[in-house]
């Protein structure tokens, strides 16, 4: 048992009241009633301890499943109370690399349950390493019903949960790419955009009469236009690195985790358009790779190989993961290189690498920034250490300008953005490379 403040406020009364008992009288007889009331308390503690055995809460924590790196995944608690109403405190012991929300402090302070009733309490937790981690026990704490104790005791609930990339952002995605595909594709029919022959409409006054159909028109004995839509079953190949560079932390994760979400982001966008997706993870070798393939089956798959890689301290090997690439793939691809770029002379041979796909294939460099440095070139030099910080920031995005700079003047599509925004603006500039039929 564990004294509440009433436990410890009565034991306080009967303090002060025996010595204002020996003031008034003998120190002996105040003491012996002194010691009868503490008697009387400790029996009263260890009855309402007996009474609250009876009515303790019943906890269990629902199953978790997978959860997502980098985001408030929810955890729930259902707790069901038989008796009375019930005083409760409740800590959960989550695995230590995890930071919990608030409402997981909120749990530990103090809430009340309803008599006879079931209740779920929700808080939440935010991984920020890939992995498999064991969850411990929920530690529960309820006031006795005299409110003179507290009970404590644990509930086993063993379970191992598995962190994987950001699948709370890719099922978001997933609805968004949905939502918007029908209406995307019908704009484009409506404006003949595309390669690929969709079906014959009637001729509509401002229709472009380069798609006409006259073959068809002459044997109806009207004009007919024929619908286009964008080319599906293109190539998409991403090659995501996983050297040195990559281990350093960005926004409380590993820039890997941004590059791999980001991957992830793109794939699946080009699965739900139709496209064939391929891909490549590479450090000194190619450690994984993944042939092209088309359909939402494919995401599964992806999952299941990509998730258990780790960035390592090693320099990549651009041109030996190009030089894989080219003899896996011969038909035009979008190839998307996911990496970071330092300076003119550190990315050199990722340079080389990738202008050895123009003109066969469409080069696209994804440069993974941190918006630290950012704000360290942007601060105001106060003292030394300020103003030596800003010049090295600003000194690296110079550096990184001019070697941008040097892919885009060689016809490399580039993309420069925070570790933490870049799968949105991939997104956004795959989906227009699809409309303009660049692919």
């Amino acid at each position: 048992m564990r004294p509440s403040l009433r436990f410890y406020g009565l034991f306080l009364v009967i303090g002060i009241g025996g010595a204002i008992a020996a003031q008034l009288s003998s120190v002996v007889p105040a003491l012996g009633l002194m010691g009868l009331a503490d008697l009387v308390l400790l029996v009263l503690a260890g009855i309402d301890q007996y009474r609250g055995r009876s009515q303790r809460i019943q906890a269990k924590r629902l199953s978790l499943g997978h959860l997502s790196i980098g985001q408030d995944n929810p955890v729930t608690v259902m707790l069901d109370n038989p008796g009375t109403t019930a005083t409760i405190r409740l800590k959960d012991d989550y695995p230590t690399p995890f930071t919990a929300t608030e409402a997981a402090s909120q749990l530990a302070t103090q809430f009340q349950l309803a008599p006879q009733s079931e209740k779920s309490v929700t808080y939440g937790v935010k991984p920020h390493q890939r992995g498999e981690y064991r969850w411990g026990k929920l530690n529960i704490q309820q006031l006795n019903p005299w409110g003179l104790g507290w009970q404590q005791w644990q509930v086993e609930t063993p379970q191992t949960v598995a962190v994987y990339p950001d699948l709370l952002s890719l099922k978001a995605l997933t609805i968004r790419l949905t939502q918007s595909q029908s209406g995307a594709l019908k704009q484009a029919r409506k404006i003949g955009i595309g390669t690929e022959f969709r079906e014959l409409r009637d001729y509509q006054a401002g229709d472009d009469l380069r798609y006409v159909d006259w073959k068809a028109s002459a044997r109806r004995g009207m004009p007919l236009m024929r619908v286009l839509e964008p080319e599906r079953e293109q190539t998409v190949i991403i090659l995501l690195d996983r050297g040195r560079l990559m281990t350093a932390w960005v926004k409380g994760l590993r820039r890997f985790d941004w590059g791999l979400n980001t991957t992830l982001a793109l794939a699946v966008t080009a699965l739900q358009r139709g496209d064939r997706v391929g891909i490549g993870v590479f450090d000194r070798e190619v450690v994984t790779w993944l042939p092209p393939d088309r359909g939402m089956q494919y995401l599964p798959k992806m999952l299941a190989q990509l998730t258990p890689i780790q960035p390592v301290l090693t320099e990549p090997d651009y041109l030996g993961a190009i030089s894989r690439l080219v003899k896996q793939q011969t038909r035009r691809a979008l190839v998307v290189c996911i990496t970071d770029i330092i300076d003119h002379t550190a990315s050199r041979e990722l340079l080389s690498a990738l202008l050895q796909l123009t003109p066969r294939y469409l080069p696209f460099c994804v440069a993974l920034g941190d918006r630290q440095v950012d704000e360290l070139a942007q601060a105001d030099p106060s003292n030394v250490t300020i103003a030596y910080q800003k010049a090295v920031a600003i000194n690296l995005l110079q550096q990184r300008q001019v070697a941008l700079a040097k892919l885009k003047q060689r016809g490399v599509l580039v993309l420069d953005a925070p570790a933490d925004q870049v799968s949105a603006q991939l997104v956004d500039r795959y989906l227009q490379l699809k409309a303009r039929m660049l692919l």
